[in-house]
């Protein structure tokens, strides 16, 4: 049931957003899951996911403008996984979570929208880079790059063209590099039959909501979603 419920959650987040399976997911599989099988199962559900609601987007996506973030991305994901078997959860996920309560609740309080340029295409390719090591390490793909599209101001879809492009990329690598490392056991295998009807049907009923969101609705419904999931985070690592 733990792992129905984050799949479904996960699936919902991840249709209306474009991102956050692992983000949502992962607070709840953690507590009937080992980290390694629960980061491999977030993997291949955000990846499900984001396929399901393709089309809904394709016409969105400005290959030139996610280009920047996904060419260095496809680095950053080996290191990512590299790390998986090394770091200690409880440490991660505060520091992810502290982030994401901070950043989140910044923005809902803010009056007026921001629009930066700065540091122009290098800049998005640090944060390529650094979304595909998340990616790589725990699904997290999407963490920065909402971040950083909340900054550079863009409408939702450009936000959302850029994000489903970039984690469909990263998260399809993320996916072979945790096979060749030999991370996807027969646990996984049976916590993805369990799991992937919850996230398909998520999927769609996430995406008939972001059809019915202007940009406004939309960046405030994702920054908290953002904040909840920070705070689950943090609230599960104890």
């Amino acid at each position: 049931m733990i792992v129905v419920v984050g799949a479904l959650a996960g699936g919902v987040v991840n249709g209306l957003t474009g991102f956050g399976t692992a983000i949502t997911a992962m607070g709840l599989w953690l507590y009937a899951l080992s980290p390694t099988v629960a980061a491999s199962l977030a993997v291949i559900c955000a990846a499900v996911a984001q396929l399901q609601t393709l089309p809904m987007i394709w016409r969105s996506i400005w290959w030139q403008r996610v280009l920047p973030f996904v060419v260095p991305g496809v680095f950053g994901v080996p290191i990512g996984t590299l790390l998986l078997t090394h770091i200690e959860p409880k440490f991660f996920k505060i520091g992810v979570g502290g982030f994401l309560v901070v950043y989140s609740a910044y923005v809902l309080a803010r009056r007026s929208q921001i629009k930066s340029a700065w540091g122009g295409r290098a800049a998005d390719g640090v944060i390529g880079f650094g979304g595909g090591i998340l990616g790589g390490l725990t699904g997290l793909s999407g963490v920065l790059p909402v971040v950083w599209t909340d900054i550079r101001g863009w409408t939702k879809e450009q936000r959302r063209g850029i994000l489903q492009a970039f984690n469909i990329s990263i998260l399809s690598l993320a996916l072979v590099a945790h096979a060749v490392s030999g991370l996807l056991t027969r646990q996984v295998a049976l916590s993805v039959a369990i799991a992937l009807p919850a996230t398909i049907a998520g999927a769609w009923i996430g995406a008939f909501i972001y059809r019915r969101l202007a940009d406004r609705g939309y960046q405030r419904v994702v920054m908290l979603l953002l904040l909840l999931a920070g705070a689950a985070l943090i609230w599960t690592s104890w």
